[in-house]
């Protein structure tokens, strides 16, 4: 059997505030010619570049923090950082914040969740999910090129539209929307996130004439331990 192809290492960002009804996340919508989840109502995220690692000190974990800071510079509009001398790196990202005085601030974050691509997939990613408190002062926006639209919804409206077939959403942003729509509030959501430990998700995937079906480890606490992932196979 071939050997797996490598997971890119990735991060992933909800983005959230307490609105009128509730808790909101902020979600864009990803173009349609991009090769992964084109379409689809996602969080804002992307790669782990190698500036994030410099930015980092060569802490690899650390790593996945900055670039979840950075993507949510450039995905939207919106900055994590608080004053400081930021390390010298190349980039656009580094070269703003030298210019601003200031440094990633990877205290706003919370770790959320972290999910491996399944092994059979062509594509995988190793994603780290983190929250993050929008700052009242920024006005989150997409970028109007890989991501088309966006939208402030709480969790269970986006699922609810996703059932409903209005909204495309990924199994893994599905997932982790059920586990946001347990809290009400931002202070929940953080209280919650950091009373927990990020169990890692390799889902094991099993294809059947009802479906594609992943199964996930219990103590991940996503309510479950096998879902209905995909539609049945083509013929």
């Amino acid at each position: 059997m071939p050997s797996p192809v490598p997971a890119r290492p990735a991060s992933t960002v909800l983005l959230l505030r307490d609105g009128p009804g509730g808790l909101e996340v902020f979600m864009v919508v990803r173009h349609h010619q991009i090769d992964f989840a084109s379409g689809a109502l996602v969080f804002p995220g992307g790669r782990v570049e190698p500036s994030d690692t410099v930015l980092a000190g060569g802490d690899e974990h650390e790593a996945f923090r900055i670039a979840a800071i950075r993507e949510t510079w450039e995905e939207c509009g919106v900055l994590l950082a608080s004053p400081g001398r930021p390390r010298a790196a190349e980039g656009e990202f580094a070269a703003m914040l030298s210019g601003r005085g200031l440094v990633p601030d990877c205290t706003m974050l919370a770790h959320f969740a972290h999910w491996i691509t399944p092994v059979p997939v062509p594509k995988r990613f190793d994603t780290h999910f983190f929250l993050a408190a929008a700052p009242r002062d920024q006005d989150a926006l997409h970028d109007g090129r890989e991501a088309v639209d966006s939208v402030w919804i709480r969790p269970r409206d986006a699922l609810a539209e996703a059932e409903a077939g209005t909204k495309k959403i990924v199994f893994p942003t599905r997932m982790n929307l059920t586990k946001l729509a347990r809290s009400n509030s931002l202070a929940e959501a953080f209280a919650a996130a950091r009373a927990r430990p990020v169990v890692t998700v390799l889902p094991i995937q099993r294809d059947t004439p009802q479906g594609r079906y992943l199964r996930l480890p219990i103590e991940a606490d996503y309510g479950g331990e096998e879902f209905l992932a995909g539609d049945p196979p083509s013929m």
